[in-house]
């Protein structure tokens, strides 16, 4: 039997097996694949980075009732170490990351200071507590007077990790009325500019999926809080040709879209490519047999781009809807329990998605009320969701939020 017909017919009994029993839903495939808004001419939204007024509104809201799970994801933020009033930021000069973050000069130094920036912004519009919007000004204030560059074969990717933090961080504190001064704004504007975009408007085309899908989701923040639409633009476009060659549906035909402008092309490059598979289902990532928390980290990039999208008038999430809840619920009845075929990375998976999954479940399950049940009962059994590198409290922010 050729290798093409031997992969139909295992695609067809696996779908009508392996895949039933992770009860995927039926999305809407042509709403998925035709965007519904390619571009927005109107002004930026802000706060519009990830989360807008209107979410801050209906938390704040949530948490004065003393609603859950609201006030205890509330309570774990304030109790990480993120939290501390006594946050003392380590800039320098040149932030240099190997691979896997060896050499690690300044890497997690940074991770840690953005993210403990947008740790502080949030409890500020919360709670507005003075003192977190002046320790978020005095962290960003540190870097944004003294980082020139970042370095090493990781540098993209670090770049995309800090920058998310970044941006949401400065587009809260900005449009806040924390008193982060003028002069301060444009330093830090000119921080992002000219250290971060740099790094992350070529993509990296030829790593695996959650680099790319990282920086967009960095860059699209950064060109909201820089009011820039050409950046903006740029992003959206990483965006939509990225997902579909991170997430498999069997429209696409026997093998995988290629990644753009990668030089990846043919069956035998494309399999190795996605870590040894060869047998393609709907839902499965490129990264997949590498390790379900490098595949999370590439789902929740390209939701987290579509939530930013969305606060600015432009339909990711329709446009992505098929292939981002075929995937979590994929993944989701992995870490679930489900067992594992042979057909699946030769028999054996890596799972632990990690606080990957709130804002896709809170779109397509909370606001659209499609099916997730192996999303729900990952979400019921491990949240609420913490802090992970570029991924913050998302419970607290997105939980049943219009």
């Amino acid at each position: 039997m050729a290798r093409s017909s031997t992969r139909n017919t295992l695609r067809t009994l696996i779908t009508g097996a392996a895949l039933a029993a992770l009860l995927l839903p039926a999305v809407a495939p042509a709403e998925a694949r035709t965007p519904a808004a390619s571009r927005s001419t109107a002004p930026f939204q802000h706060p519009g980075v990830l989360v807008g007024t209107q979410q801050l509104d209906f938390v704040k809201a949530k948490l004065a009732a003393g609603a859950e799970p609201w006030t205890s994801a509330l309570a774990d933020l304030r109790a990480s170490r993120y939290a501390s009033l006594d946050w003392q930021p380590k800039p320098r000069a040149t932030v240099e990351c190997g691979s896997s973050s060896h050499p690690n000069n300044g890497c997690s130094d940074e991770r840690d200071d953005s993210l403990a920036a947008y740790t502080h912004a949030l409890q500020w519009v919360l709670t507005k507590d003075q003192r977190d919007a002046d320790r978020a000004i005095s962290i960003m204030d540190a870097w944004s007077g003294v980082i020139r560059e970042h370095t090493n074969t990781n540098a993209p990717l670090q770049t995309g990790w800090s920058g998310n933090n970044w941006a949401r961080a400065a587009e809260l504190i900005r449009h806040s009325g924390a008193g982060w001064p003028a002069g301060s704004v444009d330093r830090f504007a000119t921080m992002l500019r000219t250290v971060y975009v740099p790094l992350l408007t070529p993509g990296s085309p030829r790593k695996n999926g959650n680099w790319e899908l990282i920086e967009t989701d960095a860059l699209m923040g950064i060109a909201v809080f820089l009011d820039d639409r050409g950046l903006f633009d740029r992003a959206v476009d990483l965006w939509r040709h990225r997902l579909p060659a991170y997430v498999y549906l069997s429209s696409d035909g026997d093998l995988p879209v290629p990644p753009r402008n990668a030089g990846i092309e043919g069956e035998s490059a494309l399999v190795k490519y996605w870590n040894g598979q060869s047998t393609f289902v709907d839902g499965l990532s490129q990264e997949t047999c590498r390790d379900f928390g490098h595949t999370g980290w590439g789902l929740e990039a390209a939701a987290q781009a579509a939530e930013t999208a969305r606060l600015q008038g432009v339909d990711l999430w329709g446009e992505g809807r098929e292939r981002l809840v075929k995937a979590l619920e994929f993944h989701t009845g992995y870490d679930n329990g489900a067992s594992v075929s042979d057909w699946l990375c030769d028999g054996s998976v890596n799972t632990g998605l990690g606080p990957a999954v709130q804002l896709a479940y809170d779109e397509y399950h909370l606001r659209e009320g499609l099916p997730m049940p192996q999303t729900e009962r990952y979400v019921a059994a491990h949240s609420p969701f913490g802090a992970n590198y570029f991924i913050g409290w998302e419970t607290l922010t997105h939980t049943d939020t219009p």
